[in-house]
């Protein structure tokens, strides 16, 4: 186990991960291909329903940051349903957001730091990455925000 436990992060968050969810769609919630593991985009949820709205709209950026935190925890679950421990990730290497938002909104990467930043606090040195952030004109079943993730685990 590395210096940095990740569980315990979680625990010192106040964060307790949610089980797995499935797919809406004909896809997978992740796949493995040798130490890289992808994580289908993931919408945002609230009290475990899709988090409507758009940003520019009926959304301010800091309820945007709110949501793209709440599918970063929910890409977490994910992660660990599919590798059984996320002491396991030596590198979360990108991460995509699609954030639903009018055609003057300009905060997509304001955003996208409500999941960046909490992946950095949780996964530490290992959870800095690359990133792109895309305002869309809507998103699957009218959710705010949609991240998929993509992660270097330990063998």
């Amino acid at each position: 186990m590395s210096s940095h436990d990740v569980y315990a992060k979680l625990k010192e968050l106040g964060i307790e991960l949610p089980l797995a969810g499935v797919p809406a769609a004909a896809y997978v919630m992740s796949v493995q291909s040798g130490n890289m593991v992808y994580l289908s985009g993931h919408l945002a949820k609230r009290d475990g329903k899709v988090w409507g709205g758009k940003l520019g709209d009926t959304l301010s950026t800091e309820e945007g940051q709110a949501a793209a935190r709440a599918a970063a925890i929910d890409l977490f679950a994910t992660l660990h349903a599919q590798i059984g421990d996320l002491n396991r990730v030596t590198r979360i290497v990108k991460v995509m957001s699609l954030v639903n938002s009018t055609p003057d909104f300009v905060e997509q990467h304001l955003v996208t730091n409500g999941a960046s930043d909490l992946i950095a606090q949780v996964f530490g040195e290992n959870g800095k990455h690359a990133r792109s952030a895309f305002g869309v004109a809507q998103i699957p079943l009218g959710a705010c925000v949609e991240i998929e993730m993509t992660v270097e685990i330990a063998a």
